[in-house]
C-alpha cells in the first residue's frame, strides 16, 4: 500500500528532456515525463485509452502527445485531442494527469487527488539550488520496499558492518554519543554527538582537518512521510559551540534522499551529497559522492537480501531495539496516513526545517 496524496519526486529535471520521453513506474502506475514548449514538465499516464499502448512509444507534437499505435494524441491536461481514424473523439478519451512541480533540481509528482496537491508541501531540498553550497546526485534502482530503505537511513549503527570498506570509519560509535529520538508531527528526528574525539579520515579527507585534531561530531537526521530523510552530519573542532549552535570552526554535509516506490517490491532512490566546503573545488564533491555512492550500493545489496527473505515468508517476526525508535516510528506515521487516506479523511503533510 502507498500514500498518494503526496509529493514524490518523479525524477531530476535534467532526466526529462523536450522530445525524449521518460517512462517510470510511480505507485504501481505507468507515467510518461516530457516538456512542454515552454520548458515546463508534464507527466501522463503512460496508457493509451484506446489500446492500453505506452505512449512513451510514440512522439512530442508541439506540447501534445501523440500515441504510437494509433495516432491519439493528448494535451498535457490528458485530453486526446486527436484521433487521426475517425472525426468525432469520444468523451471519454483521456489518459490521467498528473500534478508536477520543479524545483530543487528534482520533478515532484503528486500520484492522489489533484485537488489536495499543495505545493507548500514540497520537501525542503534547498541545498541543492543554495550558490553557498556545492552538491552532486542521481537515481539508483533499489531492489526493495522503500520502507527497508527509510529504517536503513533512520539508524546508521550499520555503518561500521554494511560500510566497513566505504563510510565506515564516519560511524559514531552506538554506544558512544548520546541518542536522542523524538516526533514532531509527523516527522521523526533522531540526533546524536559525540564530543572531544579524533577526527575521522573522512573528515581530513575531504575538509582537510589535520590528523591530530579532536573534533565534536554530529549525525542528525530528520525524516518526513512518505520516504524522505535529510541527514545532517559534521564535525567541527572541540569546544568551539558547534552544540550551541556556532559550527563556524567546522564543516557540514547534508545527505539528501527521496525514495518514491515503483511497486511493492522496488523503489527508485534519488540522493544527493551537498557540502558547505570546498565549493570551488569540484574534486571534494567528487569525492565525496564517490564515497557515497559506494556505501549506497553495499545498502541495496543488504536490502535486497532482506527483500528476498521477506518474500519467501512475511509473517516471520522482526525483534526491535533502541536503535531501531527512528525507523519502527517512521514506520508507524507511514500507517497512519495510509489508513487516514483510506478512511476518506486525507492529512496534510507539513515539511520540517532544518537548520541552513
Amino acid at each position: 500500500m502507498f500514500l498518494r496524496n503526496s509529493w514524490y519526486v518523479a525524477a531530476w529535471g535534467e532526466e526529462i528532456g523536450r522530445l525524449a520521453l521518460l517512462r517510470r513506474i510511480l505507485l504501481g502506475e505507468p507515467v510518461v515525463l516530457y516538456r512542454r514548449t515552454d520548458g515546463k514538465p508534464v507527466a501522463l499516464e503512460d496508457r493509451c485509452c484506446h489500446r492500453h499502448a505506452p505512449l512513451s512509444s510514440g512522439r512530442v507534437r508541439g506540447d501534445n502527445l501523440e500515441c504510437g499505435y494509433h495516432g491519439f494524441t493528448y494535451d498535457p491536461s490528458g485530453q486526446c485531442v486527436k484521433i487521426p481514424a475517425v472525426d468525432t473523439i469520444p468523451a471519454n478519451a483521456r489518459v490521467r494527469s498528473y500534478p508536477v512541480v520543479e524545483r530543487h533540481k528534482m520533478v515532484w509528482i503528486w500520484m492522489g487527488d489533484p485537488a489536495l496537491a499543495d505545493e507548500s508541501a514540497i520537501e525542503d531540498f534547498h541545498w541543492l539550488d543554495d550558490p553557498g553550497w556545492r552538491f552532486k546526485g542521481e537515481r539508483l534502482e533499489l531492489p526493495g520496499n522503500y520502507l527497508l530503505l527509510v529504517e536503513n537511513l533512520c539508524d546508521l549503527t550499520h555503518l561500521p558492518f554494511v560500510h566497513a570498506s566505504s563510510l565506515g570509519t564516519t560511524a559514531i560509535p552506538p554506544k558512544e554519543g548520546k541518542l536522542e529520538t523524538r516526533k514532531e508531527g509527523n516527522a521523526v528526528i533522531v540526533e546524536r554527538w559525540t564530543e572531544n574525539v579524533p577526527v575521522t579520515s573522512y573528515f581530513r579527507a575531504l575538509a582537510g582537518f589535520p590528523r591530530d585534531a579532536v573534533v565534536d561530531r554530529w549525525m542528525h537526521l530528520v525524516y518526513t512521510p512518505p520516504a524522505f530523510v535529510r541527514l545532517d552530519i559534521g564535525a567541527a573542532l572541540a569546544g568551539t559551540g558547534a552544540r550551541a549552535g556556532d559550527r563556524s570552526n567546522g564543516v557540514t554535509t547534508r545527505n539528501l534522499n527521496a525514495i518514491t516506490p515503483e511497486t511493492d517490491k522496488s523503489s527508485h532512490y534519488f540522493w544527493a551529497q551537498a557540502q558547505n566546503f570546498g565549493i570551488d573545488d569540484p574534486s571534494i564533491s567528487d569525492l565525496d559522492f564517490r564515497l557515497t555512492h559506494g556505501a549506497f550500493l553495499e545498502d541495496l545489496k543488504m536490502i535486497s537480501g532482506q527483500q528476498q527473505n521477506i518474500d519467501l515468508d512475511p509473517s516471520v517476526p522482526r525483534v526491535n531495539i533502541a536503535t531501531d525508535a527512528g525507523g519502527v516510528q517512521a514506520r508507524r506515521v507511514v500507517d497512519a496516513l495510509i489508513a487516514a487516506e483510506k478512511s476518506g479523511t486525507p492529512k496534510k503533510i507539513a515539511p520540517v526545517p532544518l537548520t541552513p
